[in-house]
């Protein structure tokens, strides 16, 4: 099966590529994978956080919230 590939050119700052360049030889890795790597996590964390963020708006719009009493118990076991 034929992987399809797109092409993305971007401009980094010196202090990112020289950092990338860095990571590179340490690893072993391309500067491809790498990004592919980074970019890739990031858009996994940025839909997860949409997600989240979406499903909080639809809970409040349908009038679920936390308790005072949750919060209570949630202040409680985070506090110092």
């Amino acid at each position: 099966m034929q992987t399809l590939e797109k092409t993305l050119n971007i401009r980094l700052p010196e202090a990112t590529h020289t950092r990338l360049a860095q990571l590179t030889k340490s690893t072993g890795r391309t500067k491809s994978f790498l990004a592919i790597e980074a970019l890739n996590a990031y858009l996994d964390q940025q839909a997860w956080q949409i997600a989240e963020v979406t499903d909080g708006m639809a809970e409040a719009e349908r009038g679920e919230f936390a308790s005072n009493e949750e919060m209570s118990a949630i202040f409680a076991k985070y506090a110092n």
